[in-house]
């Protein structure tokens, strides 16, 4: 396993990393999370991503009793939650970026993942109804009382998360480390194109979803096998109408190629191509049988074949690469 540094911050994540959106708690049973955690732990993954919005707390319960059985030592391990969506329960503040929801879901996550502490807290979302200094000094708070070790965001937009570290400066607080875009073959332009300030001025890390973008870039649809995916979860149809489209499943089609060419699986090559930017601290895994996860949890072997002559003919083939903002 390769170890990268969270932007500038000192923590090292494993450059591979499991998630549990769409899994835990919903999509998998019980034991095949123990076991999808001890595969990856056992692997050299250093960093398991979660949230309170994920099967509206299920996710976290989930992971917590895992945890708990696993018995690892605490500093082996780094864990994450994210703060927006609430649980089960909505209504008003039991949702958003005010200081009430951040303070109680912080304390509801560290219950349920039954840990002392969350080393990385996201902000889920930007807060349209909450001004950007409550959320710092509340993520600030957190941060003094020990509950969180870094904080960051997630799909916030370059403009809010420079407000962000606007607002820290001014007031002499501990601004953001780290933002989890989605970022793979197909979705770039915020990793390559609008964090680029961010990503080369200030440090930001960046802990990306969806590198195999929902599984269109699995090889499950240019196998047709594709049967009882994630797309097909209730709920999930805003994702599928924008993932399958005749365009993606051209390109993704002209991918496998490639793949076939590499003689390694399209899913292993996608994953490979992500970790080949530098600002990428690590590609967050999804997965909902073990030996999918010990597949793609090889994907660093791939690296060393993805020539410059070899990622212009994946470009050729996505045409995906954004064009930079003129300042």
């Amino acid at each position: 396993m390769e170890y990268r540094r969270l932007g500038k911050s000192g923590i090292q994540l494993s450059s591979l990393s499991l998630g549990s959106w769409l899994t835990f708690g919903a999509q998998i049973s019980d034991k095949t999370a123990d076991e999808l955690m001890g595969l990856a732990y056992d692997a050299g993954v250093n960093f398991f991503d979660n949230a309170e919005g994920y099967a509206e707390g299920k996710s976290e319960e989930v992971m917590g009793k895992i945890l708990k059985a696993k018995k690892w030592e605490r500093e082996s391990f780094v864990v994450s939650s994210k703060v927006f969506f609430g649980t089960a329960q909505k209504g008003p503040n039991r949702i958003g970026l005010s200081r009430k929801h951040i303070i109680e879901a912080c304390n509801a996550a560290l219950k349920r993942l039954q840990v002392d502490y969350l080393d990385l807290y996201f902000c889920h979302r930007p807060d349209k109804n909450t001004p950007i200094e409550e959320t710092v000094w509340a993520m600030n708070t957190l941060l003094q009382q020990g509950k969180i070790l870094y904080w960051g965001t997630s799909e916030w937009s370059a403009v809010e998360i420079m407000e962000a570290i606007r607002v820290a400066k001014q007031y002499h607080l501990i601004g953001p480390t780290m933002e989890q875009p989605q970022y793979n073959l197909f979705e770039r332009n915020k990793v390559e194109n609008d964090y680029l300030l961010l990503l080369n001025e200030y440090g930001l890390g960046i802990t990306i979803w969806s590198p195999l973008a929902s599984g269109v870039l699995s090889g499950k649809y240019t196998s047709g096998k594709a049967k009882d995916t994630r797309l097909d979860v209730k709920g999930n149809e805003w994702l599928k109408d924008a993932l399958l489209t005749d365009d993606k499943l051209k390109k993704a089609a002209a991918l496998q190629k490639i793949a076939d060419e590499l003689n390694v699986p399209l899913a292993k090559l996608s994953l490979a191509w992500c970790l080949t930017n530098p600002h990428v601290s690590t590609v967050i895994l999804g997965a909902s049988k073990p030996e999918q996860l010990k597949e793609n949890l090889t994907a660093l072997e791939v690296l060393p074949l993805l020539t410059t002559e070899l990622l212009l003919r994946i470009e050729d083939i996505v045409e995906s690469k954004p064009k930079l903002s003129q300042f």
